[in-house]
């Protein structure tokens, strides 16, 4: 089964453990949060394609091994598949690729928060597509453009002046893969008849045979010399940040929904602020600063759940 309605749980399931479910949130944003400044320093001697094609490799194969250890196997409906390599896409080969280019233009910390953008991304495409538009309050709309205005505050006004630096190029593609992650947990709602385990390993196989064919023509990764820190970063990257990650993100995709997925974004940003200040010695300016905290604040008021939320979770219980 690859679809359901989405506006009911599937049949025999049980309400899931709301504080268990919060819990893995806040691991998945920790892990995802400090994915920033790992990145950062695996870019000290590896491109952006090597970095994603090894990590999604690594975690396909730690996947795999795991999903045999219980007794599971891969689908083989072509239609699955194909469904796969979209999430996969979506999910991994894009997103990664893209905030491994901007990085080298751009603090790791301050990738993160413009990546933390992903929920606002979310209610704007509810409000353009129609789907989900019941559920849009006006605290929700005022948070996004809250966050909005955090972006532009954070990029800065001066910067979009000057082109003829890769900074804007960089910050841009940040915010595209905060598209991508946006559309990545609405299209993961149709694996819902498969266990986490196996949409993340299906996802990740897709994401590796879309990534090492370009990584090996344009990289050629046999005449690299990655350090040991750029190692240990893809190492942590693949096993930790992917493997792990995208388990859970799989599991909460059905438990919580896609905004309640993006949700732990304003935790990330936090996280990734943080390694890059204390690992990595970022600093910000006070734009910079403002924006953050605009970002923060909008996407907490978007995630919130509102009085309609609640009714609507007491509803189905």
């Amino acid at each position: 089964m690859l679809t359901r309605d989405r506006a009911s749980p599937p049949t025999g399931s049980v309400q899931p453990n709301l504080y268990l479910e919060v819990g893995l949130l806040v691991v998945l944003s920790l892990l995802w949060g400090n994915s920033f400044a790992l990145i950062k320093v695996a870019l000290g001697s590896l491109p952006p394609l090597t970095i994603t094609a090894l990590r999604v490799v690594l975690a396909s194969v730690l996947l795999i091994a795991f999903m045999r250890c219980r007794g599971l196997s891969l689908p083989r409906d072509p239609a699955v598949w194909g469904a796969f390599f979209v999430q996969g896409l979506l999910q991994s080969a894009l997103p990664f690729t893209f905030i491994g280019w901007g990085e080298q233009h751009i603090d790791s910390g301050l990738a993160g928060v413009l990546n933390a953008t992903t929920p606002m991304i979310v209610v704007l495409i509810a409000l353009a597509t129609g789907h989900g538009r019941a559920r849009i309050t006006r605290r929700k709309i005022a948070g996004v453009a809250l966050g909005l205005g955090g972006v532009v505050a954070t990029i800065g006004i001066g910067s979009l002046r000057s082109l003829e630096t890769a900074a804007p190029l960089a910050q841009a593609a940040i915010l595209a893969a905060s598209f991508c992650y946006a559309l990545a947990p609405m299209w993961g709602q149709r694996f819902v008849g498969l266990p986490p385990v196996v949409v993340a390993a299906g996802a990740m196989i897709a994401a590796s045979l879309l990534m090492v064919p370009p990584a090996l023509l344009v990289d050629r990764p046999w005449t690299l010399a990655p350090t040991w820190e750029a190692t240990a970063s893809v190492l942590v990257l693949g096993t930790l940040c992917t493997a792990v990650a995208m388990m859970i993100y799989f599991r909460l995709i059905h438990t919580l929904g896609p905004l309640g997925t993006t949700s732990g974004g304003y935790l990330r940003a936090g996280i990734a602020v943080a390694s890059g200040v204390l690992v990595l010695g970022e600093i910000f300016t006070a734009s910079a600063v403002v924006g953050m905290v605009l970002i923060v604040v909008g996407v907490v008021a978007i995630t919130l759940p509102s009085g309609r939320d609640r009714l609507q979770a007491r509803q189905q219980t």
